[in-house]
């Protein structure tokens, strides 16, 4: 009896211990496993308008991985990095490298890129000529004054013949290294989202793809368009340097960097910008 009670006994210990194998491995593939703690909270800075909407589905995205977004709205492209320096925000989405670049430079700020999200080829509108052609001998056309955006709509008008640039000149170009302008147009440098909003009194402005859509602006009303291929105006998620291996920056960037995000983007933005990753 001793002995079929000691084996009896066995049987059961052996029983127990695999069915609590068994419900811990069911455990172990039922849990969700985000790499950070779930329900983890972030805010990401980003400018009004379009991107709202766009960020509305990343931040859906981003809840089914345990990632809660809160999306913190700016209206002026000078506040997202000084918000982000100061730690109000954890991540933003709005630059290019160029302007990221030449803001480290003036302020010193410690943020790095960590994902690509769209591009917005900058244009000149003009509701007054149908050709650049057209554009008459001293013209007055407004460019964005702030320097990466600056240089940039000078490489357009110099592609489309209206100026010629130093030799060298970087993307960093400044009415200063204007050395050739034919028709004596007069460049107005303006803040970024205010050329859009003054085309009607002006001859002709370049205007962010951003700006022209908070202005009003259609693709009908653009005669000229810098290049897609190989464009270094991609815009970006960045944050600080010392959160870019974080957990939480990879979810981030995968949670807008998918087919659901891109659909919403492409509808959005019909064709003015292009997803970039």
């Amino acid at each position: 009896m001793t002995k079929n009670k000691n084996l009896h006994g066995l049987h059961l210990s052996r029983r127990a211990a695999l069915a609590a194998v068994a419900v811990s491995a069911a455990a172990l593939f039922a849990a969700p496993a985000p790499s950070f703690a779930e329900d983890k909270s972030i805010k990401v800075g980003i400018m009004a308008g379009e991107e709202e909407d766009i960020w509305r589905v990343v931040a859906s995205e981003a809840g089914k991985k345990g990632l809660k977004i809160e999306t913190v709205i700016f209206n002026d492209y000078t506040q997202p990095n000084e918000a982000l320096e100061r730690g109000e925000i954890d991540a933003n989405a709005f630059q290019h490298q160029p302007y990221l670049d030449n803001q480290i430079q003036q302020h010193g700020y410690h943020i790095i890129r960590v994902g690509y999200t769209g591009v917005w080829p900058i244009g000149l509108y003009t509701k007054k000529y149908k050709s650049v052609a057209e554009i008459p001998k001293g013209a007055v056309i407004g460019v964005p004054n702030d320097p990466s955006n600056e240089g940039r709509a000078l490489r357009v008008l110099q592609s489309e013949g209206l100026i010629k640039l130093k030799e060298g000149t970087g993307i960093l170009a400044t009415v200063a290294d204007v050395t050739d302008n034919p028709k004596k147009i007069e460049i107005k440098e303006l803040d970024a989202g205010i050329v859009g909003r003054s085309i009607d009194d002006l001859d002709a402005g370049i205007v962010n793809t951003d700006w022209a859509l908070k202005s009003g602006l259609s693709p009908a009303e653009r005669i000229a368009q810098e290049p897609i291929t190989d464009n270094p105006y991609r815009n970006f998620i960045a944050v600080k340097d010392d959160n870019k291996d974080a957990d939480w920056v990879k979810t981030l960037v995968s949670s807008y960097q998918n087919d659901t995000v891109k659909a919403e983007f492409d509808k959005v933005y019909k064709g003015t910008g292009l997803s970039a990753y």
